[in-house]
């Protein structure tokens, strides 16, 4: 079965420390390979939690603060070295397309990979929702957030499937090649009576995932996280340094305990924490005070995304 799975490569904001590398996110999705905001130290990280450029499908870039985008230069390059057979997506704030073609242009390299670069507008802080990218199983979706600089939020969304029921389909009369038809026409002829899809199967909500990097509290935001499976939030300071999050459009812990709260989901992973703070628990237990599944990230933590449970 593919794997569906987060993995916090990097959890430091601003500057790396001892203990914590500058920002990477790594979504492995089936058969998509989603890198989220790769900051310096990013390759080396790679290595580390075991992830190959080749299984790189897309990079996400939420905004180009130095912590955000470093390691991109020295992505675009690995690409070409391990000759990556498969075009990269690269999703980024518009505003931001020049530091995007300084990063991919940083250095003398044989460019030999190849990178779709796709800049979404930002211009407006008020914009909606807009789809960014799809395929047949998944829509890719952005938003800008509240920050001192235009910035992107994410969010991976699963299309809604069906899921076939065995008694009702023998009840039926279709098996094999019938099945398949079934469902891509949306019903079937059995002896001259006809079977529609919804008699045999029930809906299957799709799943979805939200990454929510610097930002103030904002309405999307909040859109972006709405019964989200997982938000992945910035929760850059603890509520004792509210002063700095609102001055820096940072997140406080108990704000993105709120956020998740708000939206309905069902887990919550902290992380970007400032340097300044050596011990993370208060963030825990801060966020909990208003949300009660969330998770610490740390760098190299795997969080299993579990499937629905077939009906």
């Amino acid at each position: 079965m593919s794997v569906r799975e987060l993995v916090t490569m990097g959890t430091s904001a601003r500057f790396p420390t001892a203990e914590r590398n500058l920002h990477g996110l790594m979504l492995r999705w089936d058969d998509e390979g989603i890198l989220f905001d790769p900051g310096e130290g990013t390759q080396r990280q790679m290595i580390f939690c075991d992830i190959t450029a080749t299984s790189l499908s897309r990079i996400f870039v939420s905004h180009f603060h130095a912590d955000h985008c470093l390691g991109l230069a020295g992505l675009c390059q690995r690409i070409s070295l391990d000759r990556v057979p498969h075009a990269v997506e690269v999703v980024f704030p518009a505003s931001g397309e020049i530091y995007f073609d300084r990063l991919r242009k940083a250095s003398i390299y044989h460019a030999a990979g190849r990178l779709n670069p796709r800049p979404v507008e930002d211009a407006a802080a008020e914009a909606g929702l807009e789809v960014v990218s799809s395929t047949s199983a998944l829509e890719l979706i952005a938003a800008p957030l509240r920050h001192t600089v235009p910035c992107l939020g994410y969010r991976l969304q699963e299309r809604p499937r069906r899921t076939m029921l065995p008694d009702r389909l023998r009840a039926a009369g279709l098996a094999g090649p019938a099945i398949k038809n079934l469902q891509r026409d949306g019903f079937a002829l059995v002896n001259g009576q006809r079977v529609e899809l919804e008699d045999v199967s029930v809906p299957r909500p799709g799943q979805s995932i939200a990454v929510l990097m610097d930002s103030r509290p904002c309405d999307n935001a909040l859109a972006l996280a709405r019964d989200a499976e997982v938000v992945v939030a910035a929760a850059t300071y603890l509520e004792s340094e509210r002063a700095q999050a609102e001055a820096r459009m940072d997140r406080t812990a108990l704000e993105a305990g709120r956020l998740a709260a708000e939206a309905g989901a069902r887990q919550l992973i902290l992380t970007h924490f400032d340097p300044m703070y050596a011990e993370l628990e208060p963030f825990l237990e801060e966020a909990s005070r208003a949300f009660p599944n969330v998770a610490l990230a740390g760098d190299g933590r795997r969080f299993p995304i579990p499937r629905p449970k077939k009906p």
